[in-house]
C-alpha cells in the first residue's frame, strides 16, 4: 500500500444555517428528535443511507439541498427552534448545580470498555455499553460534572449478516473518525494530545479524541497512528476482538491510558468509576503516580480506594477477566520497580486463588470504597459469588451494594409516546422523569388514543422488519417470488412477541422453540394468531450463539412458520429502536440469576410494550402483577434442563391462558384490559427504572461521598491514607487477640412481647481499644445459614475490669415469632464507609 493523507471536505454551509456543523458534532442530537428532522428535511434518502449520521450527511449531501434549506422560510423557523432547545439545554441551570452549587467542581471520571449512544458512533455491543451511554445522557441532562473514558475502535463492534442458509457472518467495515462526531482533544497548550502506554518492548502511541454528549465529554483512545507498527495499530480495531494479547493491551489501553490522558488534558477528577472490571488498571496507574510522588506504596493503596467505585455487570465467575502470572509479568512487570513493591506483592493486588491468575474484577473490588451490582437481585448475585472474600460475614452485609440500572427516557421513547407525555403528563414532563406522581396522568389517556398511537408504532415496526428481511433476501440472491412474498410478512393486526438482544446461551433466545408443535398451533390459530420477531447477535466466538441464529432461521423456513417467525439482521440501536416500539409484548428468558439487571425490557415499557419476562435482573422489582406477565416462579434451581423445561411449560400456558386471549378481547375495536395493562406499565416503570434516578443514585450514595473521601485522605501528602492504612493494618495483625472471656444472659421466667433480655459480654480485646471496635447484639430471624433481617445493637462499654479486660452490657426488647440473637464484635473507624470495610469479625464462642 503507497502513502496517502486522508482530508475530509464539508460543502460550505450557508450562514445562515452554519450551526448545523456544531449541532452534527453534539450527541444531544440522538435524544432531540426535532434537532434530527433538520438534516433528513434536507435529505431524507441521504439520512437513511448514512445511517443517522449528521456528520457523514453534512459531508455528502448536495450543496444546492442545503441552500434551498436555508431559503426556506419553514426550515429555518424550525432551525431557529432546534438552536435555541439546544442554547437553552446547554445553558440552563441543572438539578446538580441547584442541589450542589459549591460541588460543580467535584468531577466524576467514567471508565467504560464500550459506550452505545448511538448508531452513528458504533462503538458498542450491547447491554453495558448502551447502560454506559445512557448514564452520560443523564449526566448532560442533570448537569453532573462527569466525563467518559473509552476506547474508539476502528472496526468497532461486527456488522452482522446471515447468509442464505441461515449462517450469521461478522463484517467488520473500517470507520473513517473523520465521518464520526469525534473531534480530536486538545491539551491546555492547544495541541492535539498524543500519550505514551509501555507495552512489552516499546511504548504504543495513542491518541484521544472527544465526542460531546450535551454538557458531558468522553474522551476515546486510538491506538490506530503510523507512530505505531501495524500490529499495534489494530489493538484498537476491534471490541471484544482478539486473543488475550489484544484484551490486556486493550485493557492497559483504556486504565493506563485513560488516566495519563486526562492527566494530559488538565483533568483533575474528585471521583472515579470503573464501569465493568475491564478499566480497573486505572487502580494501578493511580498508586503508580502517587508512589512517584513520594507516597508510600501502602498508602498510595489506602488513598486510590478512598474515591473509587465500581460497578460489576457479570454475575457468572467466568466472565470476569483473568490473566496468567507470565502475562502479567510480560506486559505489566516494568511497574514493579516503579510501584516499590515485589512480584508477589503486585499478584496480590487481584489475585484470584480459585482461577490461578490475576482477576480484573479482584483488582477493582480491593480498591474500591463503593462496590455495586446493577439490581437488588445481582447485588444479592454478587455477595453470594465473592462471599468467600468475607469469612464469617453475613451475607447480607458484604459490602456490595445494588444500583439498578434505567434508561435514558428521551432517547427510547418514540416521537408518538412523547406527544402523549406532553398532552397528558404536562409539556415539562421531561424535567422530573423518576417523580413517581407524575406518571399517574397516563391513566388520563384515553384507551382508544393510546391504542391508536401503539399500531402507528407497530406499522412502522413491521414495514422496517419488511425491508431488513427483503434486503437480506436480495443480497443472497434468494427467488424472486420468495422476496416479493416477505412483502407481506407479519400483520399489525396479530399479537407480536419482539425477541432482541446479545445471543448469549444464557439468554435462552430458544426457550420458545422446545415445543415446536405447541409453537405452531399458537402461531397458526386463525382466530387468534401470533407472530414472533427476532432479533440479534452472537460474539464471533461463540459458537453456541451462533447456533441459536441458525436454529431460529430455520424454523423460519418452514412451512408452519414461514412470514410468522422471523429474523432480522444486523442488531444495533436503530433495530432496537424500531422492535422495542412497536412489538406487542417484550420477551424476556434469561435463565435465572444470570440476568445481572437487563434494560430492554425498560425501554420497551418507556413505549407502553408489556413485558413478559423471567423474574431475573431488574425484572423482580417491577413486577407487581398487572403492569407486565411473570414466567416460572423465583426459585433456585440444580439442574438447567429441568429448569429450561419448567420455564418453557410457565412461557406456553402463559400464552396460550392469558396473553393470547386478553390481547383479542376487544370492546368497540380497542382491547381494554391489553391496554390497562399499558397504562399500569407506564405508570409503574419508566420513573422508577430512569437513568435520571439511577445517576441521581449513583451522585447521592458514591459520587460524593467518594469525591469527598478524596478530598480528605489525599490531603497533606495522603496523611489520612497513611493514618488509616497503619490503623488497618494494626487490626488485621491484632484482631485474632480478641476473645469473650465470658457471656451471661439474664432471661424472665416468662418471654412476651416487650419483655427484656440483659446481656452481659467480658472481652479481652489484647492490643486493641474499645475505640477500636464495635460490639454489638445481632438479633434476627433464623434461617438457613444464620440469622437474617438482622438488627443491629451496639452494646454499652460499662467498665474496664483490668488487663485489657472489658465489660460490655445491653438490654434486648423481645418482638413477637421466632428470632435469634448473638453477640459479636468488629472493627471501627469513623472514615471506614461501611461496617466490614474491613472483613473481619469476632463472634461469641456459644450464647
Amino acid at each position: 500500500m503507497y502513502p496517502f493523507r486522508t482530508v475530509s471536505v464539508m460543502p460550505e454551509l450557508p450562514e445562515r444555517i452554519a450551526r448545523l456543523s456544531e449541532l452534527a458534532r453534539n450527541l444531544w442530537f440522538s435524544w432531540c428528535l426535532r434537532s434530527q428532522e433538520l438534516f433528513s428535511r434536507v435529505d431524507r434518502v441521504l439520512w437513511e443511507k448514512v445511517n443517522h449520521n449528521p456528520v457523514k450527511f453534512l459531508l455528502h449531501v448536495d450543496g444546492n439541498k442545503l441552500k434551498h434549506a436555508a431559503a426556506d422560510p419553514d426550515y429555518l423557523a424550525h432551525y431557529d427552534m432546534v438552536m435555541n432547545l439546544l442554547d437553552e439545554y446547554m445553558h440552563r441551570e441543572t438539578w446538580f448545580e441547584k442541589v450542589h452549587p459549591d460541588l460543580t467542581n467535584q468531577l466524576v471520571a467514567y471508565f467504560s470498555a464500550e459506550f452505545g449512544i448511538h448508531e452513528s458512533n458504533p462503538v458498542y455491543s450491547g447491554g453495558l455499553g448502551l447502560l454506559a451511554g445512557d448514564h452520560s445522557k443523564s449526566a448532560s441532562d442533570l448537569g453532573l460534572p462527569l466525563v467518559g473514558v473509552g476506547i474508539l475502535y476502528k472496526q468497532g463492534y461486527f456488522c452482522q449478516k446471515i447468509n442464505r442458509e441461515g449462517w450469521q457472518e461478522a463484517h467488520y467495515s473500517f470507520m473513517d473518525f473523520n465521518e464520526m462526531p469525534v473531534i480530536p482533544a486538545r491539551g491546555q497548550d492547544g495541541q492535539e494530545v498524543i500519550i505514551t502506554v509501555p507495552l512489552p518492548g516499546r511504548d504504543l502511541f495513542i491518541k484521544v479524541w472527544q465526542l460531546q454528549v450535551g454538557r458531558v465529554s468522553i474522551y476515546f483512545l486510538d491506538a490506530d497512528l503510523t507512530a505505531n507498527s501495524r500490529e499495534d495499530r489494530l489493538l484498537t480495531a476491534k471490541l471484544y476482538g482478539g486473543d488475550q494479547a489484544t484484551r490486556i493491551s486493550q485493557e492497559i489501553i483504556l486504565g493506563i491510558g485513560g488516566v495519563k490522558a486526562l492527566r494530559r488534558l488538565g483533568i483533575t477528577p474528585a471521583a472515579w468509576h470503573i464501569n465493568e472490571g475491564h478499566a480497573a488498571f486505572i487502580i494501578v496507574e493511580r498508586i503508580r503516580e502517587l508512589v512517584q510522588s513520594g507516597v508510600a506504596f501502602p498508602t498510595a493503596c489506602e488513598a486510590v480506594r478512598s474515591n473509587t467505585i465500581f460497578t460489576t455487570h457479570t454475575p457468572v465467575p467466568a466472565g470476569h477477566d483473568v490473566f496468567s502470572p507470565e502475562m502479567i509479568d510480560q506486559y505489566l512487570g516494568h511497574l514493579y520497580g516503579q510501584l516499590g513493591i515485589d512480584r508477589d506483592r503486585f499478584m496480590a493486588l487481584g489475585w484470584d486463588q480459585e482461577r490461578q491468575g490475576f482477576n480484573m474484577t479482584r483488582l477493582a473490588l480491593n480498591h474500591s470504597a463503593f462496590t455495586n451490582g446493577v439490581s437488588k437481585l445481582h447485588g444479592q448475585v454478587t455477595k453470594q459469588m465473592f462471599r468467600h472474600l468475607y469469612k464469617d460475614i453475613p451475607l447480607e452485609e458484604i459490602p456490595i451494594y445494588s444500583i439498578t440500572n434505567g434508561v435514558h427516557t428521551e432517547t427510547w421513547a418514540a416521537r408518538e409516546m412523547k406527544l402523549l407525555f406532553e398532552k397528558y403528563i404536562g409539556p415539562d414532563w421531561r424535567e422530573n422523569i423518576s417523580d413517581q406522581s407524575r406518571w399517574q396522568k397516563v391513566y388520563e389517556i384515553p384507551d382508544r388514543e393510546l391504542w391508536q398511537t401503539h399500531m402507528i408504532l407497530k406499522e412502522r415496526m413491521i414495514k422496517f422488519v419488511q425491508h431488513n428481511l427483503c434486503q437480506r433476501m436480495e443480497r443472497n440472491f434468494q427467488p424472486i417470488e420468495l422476496i416479493r412474498e416477505s412483502a407481506g410478512y407479519l400483520s399489525k393486526d396479530v399479537l407480536t412477541i419482539g425477541f432482541a438482544r446479545r445471543f448469549a446461551t444464557y439468554k435462552r433466545a430458544n426457550l420458545l422453540l422446545r415445543d415446536k408443535e405447541r409453537l405452531a398451533r399458537l402461531v397458526n390459530d386463525p382466530r387468534q394468531p401470533v407472530q414472533i420477531i427476532f432479533a440479534g447477535k452472537a460474539h464471533p466466538a461463540d459458537r453456541p450463539g451462533q447456533e441459536l441464529i441458525k436454529q431460529i432461521c430455520d424454523l423460519a423456513e418452514d412451512e408452519r412458520f414461514r412470514g410468522k417467525v422471523v429474523m432480522v439482521e444486523n442488531y444495533d440501536i436503530n433495530v432496537s429502536r424500531h422492535l422495542l416500539q412497536g412489538v406487542d409484548v417484550w420477551l424476556n428468558t434469561p435463565r435465572r440469576p444470570m440476568e445481572a439487571s437487563g434494560t430492554s425490557g425498560q425501554k420497551a415499557a418507556i413505549n407502553a410494550v408489556i413485558n413478559c419476562s423471567i423474574l431475573d435482573g431488574w425484572w423482580p422489582e417491577a413486577y407487581n402483577g398487572e403492569n407486565g406477565f411473570a414466567i416460572g416462579v423465583d426459585k433456585e434451581y440444580n439442574n438447567e434442563e429441568i429448569q429450561d423445561r419448567e420455564d418453557a411449560e410457565s412461557l406456553y400456558d402463559l400464552l396460550e391462558q392469558v396473553i393470547v386471549p386478553y390481547y383479542y378481547r376487544r370492546v368497540n375495536g380497542v382491547p381494554r384490559e391489553w391496554v390497562r395493562r399499558m397504562k399500569d406499565c407506564l405508570a409503574t416503570i419508566p420513573w422508577k427504572f430512569s437513568t435520571e434516578r439511577m445517576v441521581k443514585e449513583y451522585t447521592q450514595r458514591f459520587y460524593l461521598p467518594a469525591a469527598q473521601r478524596g478530598v480528605a485522605f489525599m490531603a497533606n501528602s495522603c496523611q489520612l491514607a497513611s493514618q488509616i492504612q497503619r490503623h488497618k493494618q494494626f487490626l488485621r495483625d491484632n484482631w485474632q487477640q480478641i476473645s469473650f472471656r465470658s457471656l451471661r444472659v439474664h432471661e424472665p421466667a416468662v418471654l412476651k412481647v416487650g419483655s427484656e433480655i440483659f446481656i452481659e459480654a467480658e472481652l479481652y480485646l489484647g492490643f486493641l481499644k474499645p475505640q477500636d471496635v464495635i460490639v454489638e447484639v445481632v438479633y434476627g430471624q433464623v434461617g438457613d445459614h444464620g440469622l437474617n433481617n438482622s438488627v443491629l445493637m451496639p452494646m454499652t462499654l460499662s467498665q474496664e475490669l483490668g488487663d485489657n479486660v472489658y465489660q460490655y452490657t445491653s438490654n434486648l426488647v423481645l418482638i413477637q415469632g421466632i428470632s435469634g440473637y448473638t453477640v459479636r464484635v468488629r472493627p471501627d473507624n469513623p472514615h471506614f464507609v461501611s461496617h466490614f470495610e474491613l472483613p473481619l469479625v469476632k463472634w461469641a464462642d456459644h450464647i
